[in-house]
């Protein structure tokens, strides 16, 4: 993959010209999508999958545009929710996912007030070389969202550039897969329902900091991760999860929340207790999977009701996780 992050750009910048980096790029004949991407879940895969399958009998690459940013952290900063992965974690997956150039834009006010031809024409055409646009029937680009689809298509025809569109993927309720729709079943701890909609496991990451230490008084040891934790962080409870660290991959009983037994516990913290290991993973980083939602936060009368309540969590963490280690290995 060949990709172009520019450094992040404040949102209230206003350079001479908004797409000053475009003029980097290559322009090779090329097969082009654009859009947020967050999650890249199976509707964003299925998207590169049709891309690749255009591009492939013509010789052109299969690029991807997105953004720094969701773009309404810029328009409408009230309303933007929160990512589902990182912008990092967002061009591992789309390159996986079988791009063969991601480009992003850095997401301004400026570049918000770009007018929908000048940025197809600078962008799209010019600066990336397309030659097919894949995009849905929803699709919207350029200043207040002036730009559409048709609009695309007569300004591509004269340039012999083809506009295809997307296909929808949806559930057997009907209806379409899409970030907001994962976000949902995350905040409601809904993490099968999430998973299944992301093709994958949902991911946290970050580095392993010092906690309150209560957990090894209790004979259960977490590794705390600090903030910021990377991917969106899903309804407070206990998690059956996979742990990746250095030292390898195991089954980890993950708690999420604010930990309501204890006094003095910031408002949400995400801890894991890696099975039948002792690490020292402090400072070290630490990616944990969710597979399945063990039970929601509760507040014990005393510590032995939660030390026995903490060794159930694990016997299910356990149940859960090591048939799937079983099968990975």
């Amino acid at each position: 993959m060949s990709a172009r992050i520019p450094d992040p750009v404040p949102a209230d910048a206003a350079p001479a010209d908004p797409m000053h980096w475009i003029d980097e790029l290559e322009a090779v004949p090329s097969a082009v999508t654009i859009g947020k991407f967050d999650g890249v879940h199976i509707g964003h895969q299925r998207i590169i999958e049709q891309l690749r399958a255009i591009a492939e009998p013509q010789g052109l690459a299969t690029t991807v545009v997105t953004f720094d940013r969701n773009p309404l952290e810029v328009v409408r900063p009230d309303v933007a929710p929160l990512p589902l992965v990182s912008l990092d974690h967002k061009l591992e997956l789309l390159a996986a996912a079988g791009a063969d150039r991601v480009i992003v834009i850095p997401f301004t006010k400026a570049a918000a007030a770009q007018p929908a031809d000048e940025f197809a024409t600078r962008v799209l055409f010019d600066g990336l070389g397309a030659r097919v646009l894949l995009v849905g029937d929803d699709f919207r680009f350029g200043f207040r969202g002036a730009g559409t689809p048709e609009l695309l298509r007569e300004l591509a025809e004269p340039r012999d550039v083809r506009v295809e569109s997307i296909d929808d993927i949806c559930f057997t309720d009907g209806r379409r897969v899409s970030s907001t729709w994962i976000r949902e079943a995350l905040d409601l701890g809904r993490i099968r329902e999430a998973n299944e909609m992301l093709g994958r496991r949902h991911l946290l990451r970050g580095d392993v900091v010092r906690g309150f230490q209560r957990g090894r008084a209790l004979g259960f040891p977490t590794a705390n991760l600090g903030a910021p934790v990377e991917g969106f962080i899903p309804a407070d409870g206990v998690y059956a999860g996979v742990a990746h660290v250095d030292a390898g991959t195991f089954a980890a009983a993950v708690s999420i929340g604010d930990n309501p037994t204890f006094d003095g516990v910031q408002a949400k913290t995400v801890e894991a207790y890696l099975l039948d290991v002792d690490l020292d993973l402090y400072d070290r980083p630490i990616a944990l999977e969710l597979v399945d939602f063990v039970r929601p936060m509760h507040r014990f009368e005393g510590l032995d009701q939660l030390i026995a309540q903490m060794h159930r969590d694990v016997e299910v963490t356990r149940e859960t996780i090591a048939p799937l280690l079983a099968a990975e290995a």
